[in-house]
């Protein structure tokens, strides 16, 4: 008797359990509070007061109205999305605030680039990923590797190196790095400084720290503290130069609020992330200078123009020996034609 009582039992769990794994689940399209976006969300209340107000929309968005109107006009075909009968996209200017909120998260080397290698922000590091980006400060990072103009715009970037790897690995590791290195990268063609016509003509070079290395289109500091007078100034316009680098890598870092925490992603949604913000640090540079120089005849920078020109191959093996002579005649042009004379001041030469 007990035996048929146990079959029962267990054919009627077995019953209810064939039941409810069929049972339909009834799904909605929109959920019911989602369906009054338009007259409750923050996109349609706040945004729209926030428009009235300009110091407080761009505090909101980094941008200013005009910019977020003329960064739609360009991005909004392409994240707009199509209405359907049984619910309603999300608008194309929705989707870009909420983008833009999310991410918020003399002559000396003073017109020329400048190269530069910076950690970002930390994210929470990839599964089996070891000890790839685990960096010196024990967080784990990507590394940026950017070009930098002298009006603070990103020429080239290249992002997502591991965080464990060395300035100059970082660089030998990309494929700009290896184009630079090996002569490839188009640059303009190499041109005469005017004032020392007597000196021949000089390659367009980027400038970088002591990390990287010397090669005729990357110039270096000289190594060592007890040097001479020439070589000091020469190291003082480098770093004088590099200082336009640094501060452009501060306002990406202050002007969007992703480099201020650790990002809790995969490091190619990282690195998709800087690239966006790099994208807008130059729309914003760009646009801002445009209104500035309105009633000037200066060239404004095109975020169009950011192509580098080509230049003939430069052979490989005696590119250290052309770089070591190239880097003294610059030197030399710092300490004659294009001398200051506070230079010596400021360094305290006597």
């Amino acid at each position: 008797m007990n035996m048929d009582i146990q079959k029962k039992a267990i054919a009627l769990v077995a019953a209810m359990y064939v039941l409810k794994s069929h049972r339909r689940r009834h799904c909605v399209w929109v959920h019911p509070i989602l369906r009054k976006r338009k007259e409750h969300s923050e996109f349609h209340w706040l945004v729209q007061e926030l428009r009235l107000n300009g110091v407080l929309f761009q505090q909101y968005f980094r941008l200013d109205v005009a910019q977020c109107d003329e960064l739609l006009s360009r991005v909004g075909p392409r994240i707009a999305r199509m209405n359907m009968s049984y619910r309603e996209a999300i608008g194309a200017t929705e989707r870009l605030a909420i983008c833009l909120q999310g991410v918020p998260a003399v002559l000396e080397f003073s017109k020329l680039p400048g190269i530069h290698r910076w950690k970002t922000c930390g994210h929470s590091g990839s599964p089996n990923s070891g000890s790839w980006f685990h960096n010196y400060k024990g967080t784990f990072s990507i590394v940026l590797l950017a070009v930098v103009d002298s009006e603070y715009l990103f020429r080239v970037v290249d992002v997502g190196g591991y965080g464990r790897n060395s300035d100059g690995g970082t660089l030998a590791n990309s494929n700009f790095g290896r184009g630079l290195l090996n002569g490839t990268v188009d640059l303009p063609a190499d041109s005469i400084i005017p004032g020392s016509e007597h000196r021949g003509s000089f390659p367009y070079v980027l400038v970088g720290d002591e990390a990287f290395p010397l090669c005729r289109c990357l110039m270096r500091p000289y190594p060592g503290f007890n040097m001479p007078r020439e070589k000091r100034i020469f190291n003082y316009c480098l770093s004088h130069s590099r200082l336009t680098v640094e501060c452009s890598f501060g306002i990406l870092s202050s002007q969007w609020r992703l480099y201020c925490r650790v990002i809790y992603m995969a490091p190619e949604k990282v690195e998709l992330c800087v690239k966006a913000t790099c994208i807008l640090h130059n729309f914003t540079r760009v646009t801002t200078m445009r209104g500035r120089r309105r009633e000037n005849t200066s060239h404004t920078p095109d975020m169009a123009a950011a192509a580098l020109r080509p230049v003939g191959r430069m052979g490989s093996n005696n590119a250290p020996r052309e770089a070591i002579k190239m880097r003294e005649a610059i030197c030399e042009f710092f300490n004659q034609e294009s001398a200051v004379p506070w230079q010596n001041h400021v360094l305290a030469i006597h």
